[in-house]
């Protein structure tokens, strides 16, 4: 066992073995579970043994792909918004932070609120009665209410992608800027400006490159995170087409019981997206760690 312990390879996953066995189980267990009751006969219905009735079910159903569509869309648009404005706020930071390190920890504050306080902060503001509503009404710019734009269960979702980017932002920028201190991208940086390189063509050249790899494997599990969430488009979404997360729960509630096979088959396909999310994120990681010790 010692010798386990001081094998640099083995240890950090020894180190994490309990709190992975309680993950392990508890997230295997309910996935075997969900995977047994979905191929399992609805009582009543006078089928037996395992059937494939509810996948079929659900891939012949016509609002599966308008579903994915705009789950695909929310979770890669949201993903993009994340990225870009991430690496730029980390950009800004890495300047400032020095002189105004509480700008940081302003920039941090939406990590530890729930995605649902700020679904009920976003209809608040951009709701045809909310705030930015009232304000336009008081200076005159829109007549009512109703001529406010629809910013809210609207069809292309800008209040759940308002809320996605908002909360998303400050977890991608927060690891950029991290590996923007580091001193690998330092020392180059300095490299290239002793050789004459201009701020754009460090930045383009040097900085993003060295970047862009941690980041990746970052928006690989915030794209997972978006694809599977479902209290924000619930709240915000319309209510048509759903994203594929509401529409499992939507199902999984239902009062027939045969949806309920339904349901658990879509959230194993999902579950199968985010497995492949985590893996893919990995993948990178490794790539990554293998690169830098070059």
């Amino acid at each position: 066992m010692r010798t386990l312990l001081h094998d640099e390879r083995l240890r950090p996953w020894l180190l994490l073995a309990p709190a992975l066995t309680v993950v392990g189980v508890l997230a295997g267990g309910a996935i075997v579970q969900a995977a047994v009751r979905s191929v399992s006969p609805v009582r009543g219905s006078g089928e037996t043994g395992l059937t494939l009735s509810a996948y079929r079910s659900l891939l012949a159903d016509p609002e599966l792909p308008r579903s994915l569509l705009l789950t695909l869309y929310l979770a890669t648009t949201s993903t993009l918004l994340a990225v870009v404005l991430g690496i730029a706020a980390a950009l800004a930071l890495r300047q400032v932070a020095a002189r105004s390190r509480w700008l940081t920890t302003v920039f941090q504050l939406p990590l530890p609120i729930p995605h649902v306080v700020g679904a009920v902060a976003v209809l608040a503001l951009l709701g045809q009665s909310g705030l930015f509503s009232r304000i336009a009404g008081s200076a005159g710019l829109i007549d009512d209410a109703a001529s406010f734009p629809a910013l809210v269960f609207d069809p292309l979702a800008i209040g759940i992608l308002a809320e996605y980017t908002w909360k998303e932002v400050p977890f991608v920028g927060i690891v950029a800027l991290a590996l923007l201190r580091s001193s690998r991208v330092t020392e180059q940086e300095a490299a290239a400006r002793s050789l004459g390189a201009g701020p754009w063509q460090r930045l383009r050249h040097v900085t993003l490159p060295l970047v862009l790899p941690g980041v990746l494997s970052v928006a690989v599990i915030v794209f997972a995170f978006s694809f599977g969430a479902f209290e924000v488009p619930l709240l915000l979404g319309a209510s048509f087409p759903e994203t594929l997360p509401v529409m499992a729960f939507r199902r999984h509630t239902d009062i027939s019981l045969a949806a309920r096979p339904e349901a658990l088959a879509l959230s194993l396909l999902m579950a199968a997206v985010a497995v492949a999310c985590v893996a893919l994120a990995m993948r990178v990681a490794r790539r990554t760690i293998r690169e830098e010790g070059r």
